[in-house]
């Protein structure tokens, strides 16, 4: 317990003067590793100040802006992005998004990734979070949906239903993993979009015990889920990749369906 509780204050710490260089000048941090969360969480972001004079933005992604979404780049520039499905390497082998090639999430859903990164980095600062998917407008899941040649109740099980609305569509999740300094993603056991128990988390453990997990693997995975969670997010039991900013129900609260 008390290795755990220093761990803590070395994190707090290392966060506190990653994020406020100013506050290297006082003799000892005063505030608590909550209170750095949310003054992270609640510094504002100003996306007048985007400048897209330099290419041509596709009617996809001048929907998803005039949804209110922000470029997850302009939040924290750090951040790397592969966006899978603007490429044909998904499990779909097609390419859904066309000339997309940008993350965007909720505002605030972007802050919070922002979060993860820093807390990511304030431990491995060579490592980088790497995002394959974060809003995915309803049209998009409705070209999936019919892309998938199956009965629908076997569709469910690679992609939530377009009637439904998953919380991609609301831009309140994302799919990502973690990157080393050569921006390559850490070995996590399986690929992105894997359909397979030993994608699931809640069989880490019988993985494990069969030896088709690795202990190097488990932890890179843990490693991820702890910052995700950290700065706010919820992980699935099935994709170790997906991480949900809250509930379907909350997102109906506060968000729209991006079409």
């Amino acid at each position: 317990m008390q290795l755990k509780q220093a761990r803590r204050v070395i994190l707090s710490i290392s966060i506190l003067s990653f994020v406020f260089p100013s506050c290297k000048e006082i003799e000892e941090p005063k505030q608590t590793r909550k209170a750095i969360i949310q003054e992270v969480l609640l510094d504002s972001v100003d996306i007048e100040e985007a400048d897209y004079s330099s290419y041509v933005i596709s009617d996809l992604e001048k929907n998803i802006e005039n949804a209110g979404l922000i470029n997850i780049q302009e939040v924290e520039t750090s951040l790397l992005v592969d966006l899978r499905y603007s490429t044909t390497n998904n499990f779909l082998e097609t390419d859904l998004y066309g000339d997309l090639e940008k993350c965007y999430l909720q505002i605030d859903v972007a802050k919070k990734l922002q979060l993860a990164q820093l807390l990511l980095k304030s431990q491995y600062p060579s490592y980088s979070l790497l995002v394959f998917d974060g809003v995915r407008p309803r049209a998009v899941q409705w070209k999936m949906w019919k892309t998938l040649d199956m009965p629908a109740r076997e569709k469910t099980k690679y992609v939530s239903n377009p009637n439904n609305g998953s919380l991609h569509n609301f831009g309140a999740a994302v799919d990502l993993t973690i990157a080393d300094e050569q921006g390559e993603p850490i070995d996590m056991g399986t690929e992105f979009d894997f359909f397979g128990e030993l994608a699931y988390p809640r069989l880490e453990d019988k993985m494990i015990k069969e030896g088709k997990l690795s202990q190097e693997q488990l932890d890179n995975r843990l490693l991820l889920r702890e910052v995700m969670a950290d700065a706010g997010f919820t992980s699935l039991t099935t994709e170790w990749w997906h991480f949900n900013s809250c509930s379907r129900k909350v997102a109906l609260q506060k968000y729209e369906i991006v079409e």
